[in-house]
């Protein structure tokens, strides 16, 4: 018995520690979700109850399903634009050569070094004009938002996809060219299908960056109607009602995590088969 704990049973002792680690905050949230008194100070670890109320305040005291579909419609968009966009961005980069090639991959990898919050002050300022000229792209839209978004789509997504298009074998290229395929139609036709899972594993991260973004949508996003989900549920326990809402927002939290759960699935396939040949493949 001393042998096995020494070789084996503190690796199973350290494992049911980060299990137990890890599954604590979320045992506290469902228990505080399912809290008949929807309190912070209420809430404990362990379930004292079982109600829906708070789900019930949740979906009838406040815009949570117009903060939902806002969620996942700006999300949705800017995920798969992104995707197609850098799935383009990556095509050229890896197929064609040019001139300027080479900057434009490093231009794209240093410009991340820099967050997006730095350049909040002009993007607010170029935006207050845009709304005055063009207000169905500017403040409080869903076209304005996913603009924004799509002003850092590129970057690691195209870097990641370019080391999948390297790994295609440009004879596929060749061929469909002597077989008279024009740039367009290997795109879409031969590559596209295979480096699909990559297409899933970039889609996937966009879509739960988008809906887990903060900052930007809280600048950006003020009225009730447009909120999205992290700014709506950020509302319901800013300052002085952080007690009292704190069982509702543990319920909206739940819901949250719906979409990016079935999108999850909807991939699972791909993403598997995309982390897979990844690690192969370097």
């Amino acid at each position: 018995m001393k042998r096995w704990m020494k070789q084996v049973g503190w690796r199973h002792a350290v494992g049911l520690l980060a299990v137990a680690f890890s599954l604590g905050p979320i045992l506290f949230v469902l228990s505080a979700a399912f809290n008949p008194l929807g309190t912070l100070s209420s809430s404990q670890l362990m379930p004292t109850g079982l109600s829906f109320g708070n789900f019930q305040k949740l979906l009838t005291d406040t815009d949570f399903p117009r903060w939902f579909l806002n969620s996942v419609i700006i999300a949705g968009v800017a995920s798969v634009v992104s995707v197609f966009l850098s799935a383009l961005a990556a095509y050229a980069f890896s197929r064609r050569r040019f001139r300027g090639r080479r900057v434009g991959l490093l231009s794209l990898l240093l410009i991340q070094m820099f967050p997006q919050f730095l350049a909040v002050v002009a993007i607010f300022l170029i935006f207050g004009t845009i709304t005055d000229y063009w207000p169905a792209i500017g403040f409080n839209t869903w076209w304005g938002i996913i603009l924004l978004y799509l002003g850092g789509a590129l970057g690691v997504s195209t870097w990641l996809m370019k080391g999948f298009f390297d790994t295609v074998p440009r004879e596929l290229d060749e061929s469909a060219t002597v077989d008279g395929a024009s740039h367009v139609e290997i795109f879409f036709r031969i590559l596209l299908p295979l480096v699909a899972p990559v297409l899933a594993v970039t889609g996937l991260l966009a879509f739960i960056s988008t809906i887990n973004e903060f900052v930007l949508a809280n600048i950006f996003l003020t009225d009730s109607g447009s909120k999205t989900l992290s700014v709506g549920l950020w509302g319901l326990v800013a300052a002085e009602q952080r007690n009292t809402n704190f069982g509702i927002f543990c319920a909206g939290t739940l819901l949250t995590a719906i979409p990016t759960v079935l999108v999850f699935q909807l991939l699972q396939r791909y993403i598997v088969e995309g982390l897979t040949a990844g690690a192969v493949k370097g």
